[in-house]
């Protein structure tokens, strides 16, 4: 399972690419404009991006070119309509990855998304550890010291961001804009029950929670409660 940032202002091609990684247990976020993909990016490191270049307030190698400039690695695939040599060329240039014309086929989508996510990965592996806690991706399962735990998507997104920013607190707003990003009818108590779930399947009986509620703030992972004796 991988975490898919999709930037795309075509409401119905938006939807049908997050439909359909999203059955395929990824985690994707889909945005319409340019500058919200900027924000996603610059405060939550994604394994992949779907990029148009045709966009209502930017055009997307504007997006790729100051994503690039400040470091970012993660592999990019470019939707576009353009279909020129020069236009690919330029796509490319600008540090794109891959280049599919639309129209396209799904199937090809996903072999290319599957070739660019075999590429080594760009992340640093500790940020996917904190105490005796370890995601494991592929498996859409926390390991906890020798113990494999296996979770349902949306209760592993929320542990891989509690993970990557250990004691930080999120607020429920926070959390659903995160995880939740595309879905219409999802409140505060949708982030209580999968937090209550995720509690019931990591934490060790007899001890704290490794995920701490803030009373009147919101959640976090207690790094220190991960450190299990």
């Amino acid at each position: 399972m991988s975490k898919i940032l999709v930037i795309e202002d075509d409401p119905s091609v938006r939807l049908t690419i997050e439909d359909y990684l999203s059955s395929l247990s990824h985690v994707v976020e889909a945005v319409e404009y340019g500058q919200e993909g900027l924000d996603l990016l610059a405060s939550y490191p994604y394994d992949l991006i779907i990029l148009d270049l045709t966009l209502p307030d930017m055009d997307g190698r504007d997006i790729l070119s100051e994503f690039r400039g400040k470091g970012g690695t993660t592999p990019v695939l470019i939707l576009s309509g353009r279909r020129s040599v020069e236009e690919k060329e330029a796509g490319l240039d600008s540090g794109a990855d891959d280049y599919l014309v639309k129209p396209f086929d799904m199937r090809e989508l996903n072999a290319r998304l599957k070739a660019l996510l075999r590429r080594p990965a760009n992340l640093n592996q500790e940020k996917h550890r904190v105490g005796d806690f370890a995601l494991d991706p592929d498996s859409c399962a926390i390991v906890r010291k020798e113990t494999t735990i296996k979770l349902q998507p949306k209760e592993f997104a929320l542990m891989e961001l509690f993970m990557r920013y250990p004691d930080k607190i999120f607020s429920s707003d926070a959390l659903l804009d995160r995880v939740w990003a595309s879905a219409s009818e999802t409140s505060p108590e949708t982030v209580r029950v999968h937090i209550t779930k995720l509690r019931s399947k990591v934490d060790v009986d007899g001890r704290p929670s490794v995920i701490t509620t803030v009373k009147g703030v919101g959640y976090k992972l207690d790094s220190v409660a991960c450190k299990i004796e």
